[in-house]
């Protein structure tokens, strides 16, 4: 049995495991949508993605066939890794992901891919120029193209504005579940994030925020396939 700060992992044994760009996907009880989102996703880091790139499929404590499917993945797909932990938590699996990652620019994005893929370079491309520290998708900008139901809009504009004004939040977006860190950013800012569940993005970013670090927007567009896919 595993602890909070232990996990067990699973990858493809004799594969290279250099990668600029590790991308996390969070999952807890997604046996059913898991392996159509990450074949989706490899094809797209195969075809097009300009930066050697690693999947890492962190299972928080699934109770479903998740963590099976997971190993899976792992086995068949060349630069799919496998991370189980025993607690629950989207902010606890990326802490222990990205603490224990070599690649230069660390990632994540929710399991639905909602996000369309095409965003991802963009994302990842000023972290890796050294333009920025930190990039971040956002919803909530006259270049977004999403459409979503009007309790969630109304949900999100909402909190986003109490940020701006209780917290001084100067980025749109807090929780839209696609974000990039540069490694030693997420080294230095990891250790002090106490929210491990919902709140862990919107402490990152006001840290960030805080310590002067420089925090890009990249306007998403929800829903559909990306050219990256076609």
């Amino acid at each position: 049995m595993t602890t909070a700060s232990t996990f067990a992992t699973h990858a493809r044994p004799g594969l290279p495991t250099t990668a600029v760009v590790e991308i996390v996907i969070p999952v807890y009880n997604e046996e059913e949508d898991l392996s159509e989102s990450v074949h989706r996703l490899h094809a797209a880091l195969s075809d097009t993605f300009p930066w050697a790139s690693r999947i890492t499929i962190a299972d928080n404590a699934s109770t479903d066939q998740t963590w099976a499917v997971a190993e899976r993945l792992a086995a068949e797909l060349p630069q799919v890794h496998a991370v189980h932990m025993d607690q629950k938590g989207r902010g606890r699996a990326l802490k222990q992901v990205w603490l224990a990652s070599d690649a230069d620019v660390v990632a994540y994005m929710d399991v639905d891919l909602s996000t369309d893929l095409a965003a991802l370079a963009p994302l990842v491309a000023p972290l890796i120029s050294g333009h920025s520290d930190l990039a971040i998708g956002t919803r909530l900008t006259p270049a977004s193209r999403v459409t979503r139901g009007a309790l969630r809009e109304f949900t999100s504009r909402c909190y986003n504005l109490i940020l701006h004004g209780t917290l001084g939040a100067r980025f749109s977006d807090a929780q839209c579940g696609f974000k990039a860190v540069r490694a030693s950013v997420a080294q230095a800012l990891l250790p002090v994030i106490e929210d491990t569940n919902w709140f862990f993005d919107t402490e990152l970013l006001m840290l960030a925020q805080r310590s002067g670090l420089r925090i890009a927007e990249v306007p998403v567009q929800l829903g559909g396939r990306s050219p990256l896919e076609r």
